[in-house]
């Protein structure tokens, strides 16, 4: 696929398929919140129905990405300033007890995993591809969780973490200063690889206050058109 949408010949993106693609532009930075989404460009973008537009935006408003008002349609989320601070807040609590589950179980293997991550996400970042970096900088916490082994932790981390992004822009802005720094990731390795919970938490306590003690109002931005900011790179594809 190049890197804008197009429309398909014979077969339509699914339901799921449009969702996560509009999921994936929030998650990359690419929607900015209060982006306006059309239900007709969205159909004429990925070439569907707006019956199924209108399904998707509907889940997005569950998942709080999508602000739906009546008479004035669908908005990409913009959190406040108190939700943005009490999501991170939140993920504190969820990711030390992430790391309390997941001290108990690493090992050689999962640690290589993670350093392996973690090399991944610095070659981007020393390659220039900041999208990519920031994918990776998010499965980084999403791989502490999975292997942590506990479904309902990983439930809820995946679901703020969703919602991270629309705080980072919303109210930080889109500055690389601004999201997961990859040394703090470095150390959080070492200390598991140590079984030493009290220094993986309290870097983790650190590197998430980090960007928690930022949040506050910002002005807002212009707005570009939409087909051109879900326009997606390939290097942050996802399969």
């Amino acid at each position: 696929m190049s890197a804008q949408f197009e429309k398909p010949e014979k077969s339509r993106f699914s339901e799921d398929e449009v969702l996560r693609q509009i999921e994936q532009a929030v998650l990359d930075h690419r929607l900015a919140p209060g982006t306006k989404l059309k239900e007709v460009q969205l159909a004429d973008l990925f070439g569907v129905k707006r019956g199924m537009i209108r399904k998707v935006l509907t889940r997005l408003a569950h998942s709080r990405l999508v602000d739906q008002t009546p008479n004035r349609g669908a908005t990409v989320a913009k959190p406040s300033v108190k939700e943005g601070q009490d999501l991170f807040a939140t993920r504190r609590v969820i990711e030390s007890a992430i790391l309390q589950t997941l001290i108990t179980r690493v090992d050689a293997r999962k640690i290589a995993q993670l350093r392996k991550l973690l090399q991944q996400e610095q070659k981007a970042y020393q390659r220039g591809k900041s999208e990519k970096a920031l994918a990776l900088s998010v499965d980084f916490h999403r791989q502490l969780a999975a292997m942590a082994g506990n479904s309902v932790l990983e439930e809820y981390l995946n679901d703020i973490i969703r919602r991270t992004p629309l705080v980072i822009l919303t109210h930080l802005g889109d500055d690389e200063q601004n999201r997961c720094r990859n040394q703090e990731h470095e150390a959080i390795i070492d200390a598991l690889e140590q079984h030493d919970l009290k220094t993986a938490t309290r870097i983790m306590h650190q590197h998430l206050l980090h960007i928690e003690s930022k949040i506050q109002h910002k002005p807002e931005k212009p707005q570009a058109d939409l087909a051109t900011l879900l326009r997606r790179q390939p290097e942050t594809m996802q399969t």
